[in-house]
């Protein structure tokens, strides 16, 4: 398969060749949890842990209480988790997009198709219907309320800088800036 990377201006078609990073998908989930609508849950969840690990522990301290060690060794355990989740979600996508190799992507007035060494796959603008522009890359996402599919653009991929707007404008043509 040959394919063009560049600009089409017959097609209006913007093509990239990359493999991915873990920080393509690092910023895909950074943004992702922007979206979501209990974004705040982990935070507060991480916080709630923390005070609930010093208040148990410096009752301990203090004498007024017996240790109680499983929380005092699980509490940490636990925000440590929430806190490295994103890092864990991107390293483990990164090792399933490893196994397919380079990535070629083509972006196009009827939606994204992205071919790797093992496969092809097509997504119709309606599948994805939002997208959100990082330093880095542009991400397209489902609109369901947990964002659960997405797809990553990485700018690093364009063949001229050109074509950072071209594709930026098709994405404008077709999905919401979300």
């Amino acid at each position: 398969m040959v394919m063009n990377m560049g600009w089409d201006a017959g097609q209006g078609v913007v093509e990239l060749a990359y493999r991915h990073v873990v920080g393509d998908f690092q910023g895909a989930l950074r943004e992702r949890e922007r979206l979501r609508r209990r974004r705040w849950l982990r935070r507060w969840a991480v916080g709630l842990i923390a005070f609930a690990f010093v208040l148990n522990a410096s009752l301990s301290v203090a004498g007024r209480e017996k240790p109680d060690w499983f929380l005092l060794i699980l509490m940490p355990l636990a925000a440590a988790l929430l806190f490295f989740t994103p890092r864990l979600q991107a390293r483990a996508f990164l090792k399933l997009a490893a196994r397919n190799g380079a990535f070629r992507a083509t972006v196009s007035d009827a939606g994204v198709t992205v071919a790797t060494d093992n496969s092809t796959t097509s997504v119709n603008w309606s599948a994805q219907p939002r997208y959100r522009e990082t330093k880095d890359a542009f991400i397209t996402y489902s609109d369901d309320k947990n964002a659960s599919c997405f797809t990553v653009l990485p700018k690093r991929g364009l063949t001229d800088p050109g074509d950072t707007d071209r594709l930026r404008a098709i994405l404008d043509r077709h999905l919401t800036r979300g």
